[in-house]
């Protein structure tokens, strides 16, 4: 079980919020080389070329992660129902600004179910099972292979109505689909619950056995990272609209 541990303090672990900020500065420079490509300054197929696909794939995987464990080591920490839902109710907020602001730029492929929409049900379940310790490594695994074995069997001999469900807007955040719903971000509940867990099972050792790991001081090269880990959410919601407005504003200029 996961208790308050006495040689955690309520501050911010700087190492945690720099595995955060990398993920950020990464996701940055991925999502300007899509802006580029989406006004027609650089075409790449960010959909199909895996140079790209796996990026993304790598930089939500460090992302979720890190919320797994910075999960953790709040509720280590004591961290109140009343705060969590506090900032459950920001990430959620977020989530439908992420939603409007898409509608608005891509109509026909707005987010519904991106990351943060994932993120706000993925931190519940962490919430609820943060006790669980060294067994999320294991159903952190079960979830992962859960998603490809449930493809697999959808694939080989599910009836078509049951599939279509599945794939169909009320059901596939689940991500029991056999095809990519049309949207610009979608991170369903499976397989990236099972990212989530591992950083919670990590977390949870970190919080105790590991605690020592916590407290390492960072060199000063990498303490930026951890600056713009502490304010995630902000800079998650207000990286993309930055950009976008000054492409925007470049190819004003230049007409």
């Amino acid at each position: 079980m996961l208790r308050k541990s006495p040689s955690l303090s309520s501050s911010r672990f700087e190492a945690v919020d720099a595995v955060r900020g990398l993920a950020m500065v990464w996701m940055t420079a991925f999502h300007f080389c899509f802006d580029l490509n989406h006004f027609g300054y650089w075409r790449q197929d960010f959909y199909r070329d895996p140079f790209w696909t796996w990026q993304r794939t790598l930089i939500l995987s460090l992302f979720l992660f890190s919320a797994g464990v910075g999960q953790a080591v709040a509720v280590a920490q004591g961290q109140s129902w009343t705060r969590f839902w506090r900032r459950w109710v920001q990430v959620a907020g977020c989530a439908l600004l992420v939603t409007l602001g898409s509608w608005l730029m891509y109509p026909q492929s707005f987010i519904y179910f991106g990351v943060l929409h994932g993120i706000a049900l993925m931190l519940i379940i962490a919430r609820l099972t943060a006790h669980w310790g060294a067994w999320l490594w294991l159903l952190g695994a079960a979830a992962i292979a859960i998603k490809f074995i449930a493809v697999y069997a959808l694939h080989s001999g599910a009836s078509l109505q049951f599939v279509d469900a599945l794939n169909g807007p009320m059901l596939n955040w689940l991500g029991l689909i056999t095809r990519k719903p049309i949207t610009e971000d979608y991170v369903p509940l499976l397989p990236w619950l099972g990212v989530m867990w591992w950083g919670v099972a990590a977390g949870s050792w970190l919080s105790g056995p590991g605690a020592g790991c916590l407290s390492l001081k960072l060199p000063v090269a990498f303490k930026s990272l951890a600056r713009i880990g502490r304010w995630s959410l902000s800079y998650y919601v207000l990286h993309q609209p930055v950009m976008i407005g000054a492409l925007m504003a470049i190819g004003w200029l230049v007409k």
